[in-house]
């Protein structure tokens, strides 16, 4: 029976694992800890480790899990900009879950968006105060506005979908376009400057790599519309947070909806509500009412976590069957 160790473990992972491995038989060793030097130990003895977005498989945790005796990482999201694949390259095999639920991510994009333009949060909070006034509260009509949407896979195809209903504009940026999806969903393939000249609405939908790492820097935001809204479902490091500060609070960013943060490895999926956040960036952010910073939970639903479970752990299972694994991440 092949052994994995689970890094980084939750009860609904631990929930949903279970569940589907009843058809895998694989020995599951959950570990509330992250994978990083100081914990790569436990994963001494076991046949794969199981991995999410914020374990540091740096190119030391990766030597330590080949000394150890470890032949699979197997990540259980679509991101692998935390793993050094030059390091893993010809010692270790690295897997993720592409496509655990395009439309969760996508829907949660939307809902940010909406619920920042008709100031949903701080309507709420308002009425539960007995306040029904409405100034404060005015927002816009998304129809007929311009959405600039960075990256087109799978989920900036859907988010597209979804906002080409609400009768907006798409422009779109991609290294590789998907030349007929665009021609047949009228969306306009344009260069970086003009999306962010002409956008009402930016969404970040593509990966972190060396190119894209603080793409939305203070010169990027100098070139957007004055009152853009800025939505950040992808990964935390496509944004320079010093520069969306100063953007907001210069008013030139007129909005944000961050799932991700730079560094939100320190903070999101624990509760820090019984001390002080120690990050003034993330602290200030969080005191703004133009802003909304959620624990990156897009991806967080029913049929995804049962796609992520069950692709995770196919994939397992066809790297020590000796198939063809189609979830490899090329190792350049």
């Amino acid at each position: 029976m092949k052994k994995i160790a689970f890094f980084d473990a939750h009860s609904y992972d631990m929930v949903s694992f279970n569940t589907w491995n009843e058809s895998f038989g694989f020995d599951i060793h959950y570990y509330k800890e992250r994978l990083t030097l100081d914990t790569v130990e436990l994963a001494k003895g076991k046949d794969a480790v199981c991995v999410f977005v914020n374990d540091e498989l740096t190119s030391d945790v990766i030597d330590k899990l080949v000394e150890n005796g470890v032949k699979l990482i197997a990540l259980r999201c679509a991101g692998f900009n935390n793993v050094d694949l030059k390091a893993a390259r010809d010692k270790i095999r690295v897997v993720r879950v592409p496509a655990y639920s395009p439309h969760a991510v996508a829907e949660y994009a939307v809902t940010l968006m909406l619920a920042l333009n008709r100031k949903i949060y701080r309507s709420t909070q308002r009425t539960r105060e007995g306040n029904f006034r409405l100034s404060g509260l005015l927002g816009f009509d998304m129809f007929g506005k311009t959405a600039g949407i960075i990256g087109m896979g799978r989920i900036a195809k859907e988010l597209i979908k979804i906002l080409r209903g609400f009768g907006m504009n798409v422009l779109a940026y991609d290294k590789y376009p998907d030349v007929k999806f665009a021609e047949e969903n009228g969306v306009k393939m344009v260069a970086l400057p003009e999306l962010y000249e002409n956008s009402d609405i930016i969404s970040l939908h593509c990966p972190l790599t060396l190119e894209t790492k603080h793409m939305i820097d203070r010169d990027a935001i100098e070139m957007m519309k004055p009152g853009v809204m800025i939505i950040n479902t992808g990964r935390g490091k496509l944004i320079r947070t010093e520069d969306l500060v100063e953007g907001l609070r210069s008013r030139k960013v007129g909005s944000a909806g961050l799932d991700v943060y730079e560094e939100e490895a320190k903070f999101f999926y624990e509760d820090h509500s019984d001390r002080m956040i120690n990050d003034d960036s993330l602290a200030l952010l969080l005191m703004m009412p133009n802003v909304i910073i959620t624990s990156h939970q897009a991806f967080f639903t029913e049929e995804a976590l049962k796609n992520i479970a069950n692709t995770t752990l196919q994939n397992i299972k066809d790297c020590f069957e000796g198939k063809e694994l189609v979830n490899e991440v090329k190792q350049e």
